[in-house]
């Protein structure tokens, strides 16, 4: 029966594992995905979503990190002010590198889609075990991709 084939299960597998973890992004997510398939459009959109979603979301995540701008809360006065402390400093470095880490990231997801269960798996061991907090496969993407390209470096 093709409510119990191996994708479907593993869709099971990662919903309970949300639900444990209290992940709402990913019980979204395998809720969407479960849904497309059981209607039938899954064949159509899938590819399309796996080859431009990562772009779709970064886009997103841009236009959330941007409000505050939009809003007139942060203006020329906060990025002066950006300059003139150290932690702020701290902050602009944490950034760039954050946004460098996640264009290796995206390299990675696309080349390697098979990475992102790992990812996965990572972020929900993460939240449910360790407590922590999570914030999406891109910058762990990026990390593996840097952490490779180091093993890559030395071998």
């Amino acid at each position: 029966m093709f409510l119990f084939s191996q994708s479907y299960l593993f869709l099971y597998l990662l919903l309970a594992i949300a639900l444990v973890a209290k992940n709402n992004s990913l019980i979204i997510a395998v809720i969407f995905l479960l849904i497309m398939k059981l209607i039938g459009i899954d064949s159509k959109l899938f590819a399309l979503i796996q080859s431009k979603g990562i772009n779709w979301g970064v886009t997103i995540i841009t236009i959330a990190v941007l409000v505050p701008i939009a809003t007139g809360d942060i203006g020329f006065k906060d990025l002066s002010a950006t300059f003139k402390s150290p932690y702020a400093w701290i902050a602009l470095i944490s950034g760039i590198m954050v946004a460098l880490l996640a264009k290796g990231g995206v390299s990675l997801l696309a080349d390697s889609p098979e990475i992102t269960t790992a990812l996965v798996l990572g972020t929900i061991l993460s939240v449910s075990v360790f407590n922590g907090v999570a914030v999406g496969p891109l910058i762990g993407a990026g990390i593996a991709y840097a952490a490779i390209k180091v093993v890559e470096w030395i071998t």
